[in-house]
């Protein structure tokens, strides 16, 4: 359990800095390189422990395997991880940590309309809480030059939360290692087609006349410089492959709830880490948004903590009940008088 919590803090640190150290990076890279580059890393820090997690669990793949891994790739590395990569572009890293955390609020719906999970009334006042939080932080009547980044940080939260309910479908048969790496690598392989349908004369011009051109003759290798090497080691391996890795350890070590505590602490870790390192100020307004978030966060994950206990009470004893009338079937027919 110890071995846990301590992976919760790695994770927690990780991901807390993924904002600021990809705001430093995307001006050494373009967004959508930059992208692909930290996944690929990333994936490939996860590969050989998604080798070990399927010759534990004796998985063989099949072309329905394949489709699986292409359609969590699709959501989660080519739309929600380019529109997060954006937000990063157009908005403060603090912002975008705060509304990615919020990704939550989606998964509960998601879960409720595609896996027709119940929802509590614990969850619903979360939710409520939440999304005031958010609706503080982004103050709908004064957007100005922040609109851009936020619609692109809430649509990444919104399919990230996707990503996670479909994920969550075949993360039994997967495992959550398994699942991850080669969503990473689908989607990774799937921005390298895209990326070189930007090289298209008729494309690139589409999204330069459509204002984006990120879009345009998107590179892979070329424009790394020296210099801009460790910021792409440290999104690509620390936050990318090491942070996802301490996740799913301390979920191993302790459980899916409380390694969640990750994207609850991150709203408050991040900002302060942005506000040392890019001088981005912690508003009175942000505050007040942060703070909402946090509690309504913990609405939902205290009584998720106690609901998680109690059915793995109930699952303990279902499991000893079945132990004692397996032993009383012995020892009856032991005693059966053979003729």
């Amino acid at each position: 359990m110890k071995k846990g919590y301590l992976y919760i803090i790695l994770a927690t640190f990780f991901f807390s800095s993924m904002e600021i150290a990809l705001k430093i990076s995307a001006g050494s890279y373009n967004p959508i390189q930059l992208t692909f580059l930290r996944f690929l890393i990333g994936a490939l820090v996860l590969l050989p422990l998604a080798i070990r997690e399927i010759r534990k669990r004796q998985i063989s793949f099949h072309i329905r395997d394949w489709k699986f891994f292409s359609l969590t790739g699709f959501i989660c590395v080519f739309v929600s991880m380019i529109l997060y990569q954006l937000g990063i572009v157009y908005a403060k890293a603090s912002v975008v940590a705060v509304l990615f955390s919020c990704n939550s609020v989606f998964v509960v719906l998601f879960a409720y309309l595609l896996l027709a999970e119940k929802i509590y009334r614990h969850t619903i006042l979360s939710i409520l809480v939440s999304v005031a939080g958010m609706l503080v932080i982004i103050n709908p009547a004064h957007l100005s030059g922040n609109a851009a980044g936020i619609v692109f940080s809430i649509g990444a939260a919104i399919t990230f939360a996707l990503y996670n309910v479909i994920g969550r479908t075949k993360s039994d048969r997967y495992g959550g290692i398994t699942l991850t790496c080669f969503s990473f690598l689908f989607g990774c392989a799937e921005m390298l087609l895209f990326i070189a349908v930007t090289h298209l004369s008729a494309v690139a011009n589409w999204f330069t006349g459509a204002g984006f051109p990120m879009f345009v003759n998107v590179p892979v290798l070329s424009g790394i410089q020296l210099s801009s090497i460790p910021g792409l080691i440290y999104v690509g391996i620390f936050v990318t492959g090491l942070g996802y890795t301490f996740y799913f350890r301390a979920m191993e070590e302790t459980s899916a709830a409380t390694a969640s505590l990750v994207f609850y602490i991150k709203p408050v870790l991040a900002p302060i880490f942005a506000f040392f390192v890019l001088n981005e100020p912690i508003t009175l307004q942000m505050a007040i948004g942060i703070l909402l978030i946090i509690i309504g966060s913990f609405i939902s994950f205290i009584p998720g903590i106690r609901l998680q206990k109690a059915n793995g009470e109930r699952k303990s004893l279902s499991e000893d009940m079945k132990e004692i009338e397996s032993e009383f079937e012995a020892e009856t027919d032991e005693t059966v008088i053979k003729p």
